[in-house]
């Protein structure tokens, strides 16, 4: 602000607070001690930094009201309050804390304006002052702001690292070693959703899917990975139920979600399931979003995923064959004749009501309902995985009315 002819001169002023710089210093901690419990908790090294800001304060005050007078008063000049102190000391006390120093320092000013300002000039040092106080307070407000961002940015880096560390497969102990200095706390379950990062900075793009998590009452980690955002999902009984509620962090496509597992230490294996459903999610153009990994089974399976694969010919067609032959016989009549019922059981020469009860069989050992259009398809690709993998084993004996009349058929 430029100085007028009849702004009142303040230099007088101004040396007298200078000279009593260390004594309003000591006098405002004195009062941070008697005010503030929290502040006489604070280790004696933290104590010894709040008073070195103090004493930074009442000098920035002085080249503050000098600098105005002159009309070269600046903001960065505020800003110099707390370079006397580390930034630890800004992890160590909030901004709300902050506030109350800055706030106790301005009163014990204000009380001792009427000995320090020069006759005639105590309402225009009061006015300064709290014109000063307004400063240090927007200052206090930066340096938390730039602590905020770096520590923002140093998560983001952090859990980045964690993600990849994750889709490695690398060892629990970095696993843990890192989600630690993360602050999680391993709560289960614990599964892992892919989708399109929604782009731009990286730490602003899992910062909105962690709001989105508080509020529904998960933990998370994320990181952006390329194109593709991972999370991490803690504490969600409901993983792709709790997915649903995150979409709005996700970018356009597929979101995929692993299977829930007990721990971070076990998550690389729900990661690998995600990411190999999302690789594959462009075969089911009509899957919901999210969707489980697990409902990808077939595309991943012939995308080349060989859990999925494994799964497959292990889990469904291998679970068929120790059930017995008359259940694979009644798949391949099914869906030899197209999903008809009718048309089975005249193949089987057997009444529709059998062909019924051995579908429900079916369905009730892998899983999957060949009655219904898409659980059809993942039957139809076990099916033809489980006999080209001769690791399967023959399919068992097969019955032997069947058999005949099969050949009769043929012939």
């Amino acid at each position: 602000m430029t100085a007028t002819a009849d702004e009142p001169e303040l230099e007088a002023s101004i040396r007298s607070i200078e000279r009593a710089a260390g004594a309003l210093a000591t006098a405002s901690v004195a009062r941070m001690d008697d005010a503030l419990p929290w502040f006489r908790e604070l280790p004696a090294d933290q104590r010894a930094w709040v008073m070195l800001v103090a004493q930074a304060g009442v000098r920035s005050l002085v080249e503050w009201l000098r600098g105005r007078k002159a009309g070269t008063a600046t903001q960065q000049v505020s800003d110099e309050v707390f370079d006397a102190a580390p930034r630890a000391l800004a992890r160590s006390i909030n901004l709300q804390q902050t506030v109350q120093l800055i706030k106790t320092t301005i009163e014990v000013a204000e009380e001792q304006i009427g000995r320090l300002a020069a006759k005639g000039e105590e309402a225009a040092v009061r006015e300064a002052v709290l014109i000063f106080s307004r400063e240090v307070a927007f200052a206090a407000a930066r340096v938390y702001a730039r602590a905020a961002e770096t520590r923002g940015a140093w998560d983001a880096r952090l859990q980045a690292m964690l993600v990849d560390a994750l889709l490695r497969g690398d060892s629990s102990d970095v696993l843990a070693s890192r989600a630690a200095a993360l602050g999680w706390a391993d709560p289960s379950p614990v599964a892992v959703a892919v989708g399109r990062s929604t782009g731009g900075e990286a730490s602003m793009v899992v910062h909105v899917v962690y709001r989105a998590a508080r509020r529904i009452g998960v933990e998370i980690l994320g990181g952006v990975h390329g194109d593709r955002l991972v999370v991490v999902l803690g504490a969600a009984s409901d993983p792709v139920n709790a997915t649903e509620k995150l979409l709005a962090g996700f970018g356009d496509g597929p979101v995929v979600v692993g299977p829930s597992v007990a721990s971070l230490d076990e998550a690389t294996e729900s990661a690998r399931a995600a990411l190999a459903g999302y690789r594959a999610a462009a075969a089911w153009p009509a899957a919901p979003r999210p969707v489980a990994a697990a409902d990808l089974l077939p595309e991943r399976a012939l995308a080349g995923d060989a859990e999925a694969r494994r799964i497959l010919r292990q889990d469904v067609y291998g679970a068929l064959i120790k059930a017995g032959g008359e259940l694979l016989d009644t798949l391949d009549a099914f869906f030899a004749a197209g999903g008809v019922l009718e048309g089975a059981a005249r193949a089987l020469f057997v009444h529709p009501n059998t062909v019924r009860y051995r579908l429900r069989r079916v369905g009730e050992i892998t899983g999957f309902a060949p009655l219904t259009p898409r659980d059809a398809f993942a039957l139809r690709i076990a099916l033809t995985i489980g006999r080209l993998d001769p690791g399967s084993g023959p399919p068992g004996p097969r019955n032997a009315a069947t058999a005949a009349t099969r050949e009769g058929g043929a012939g």
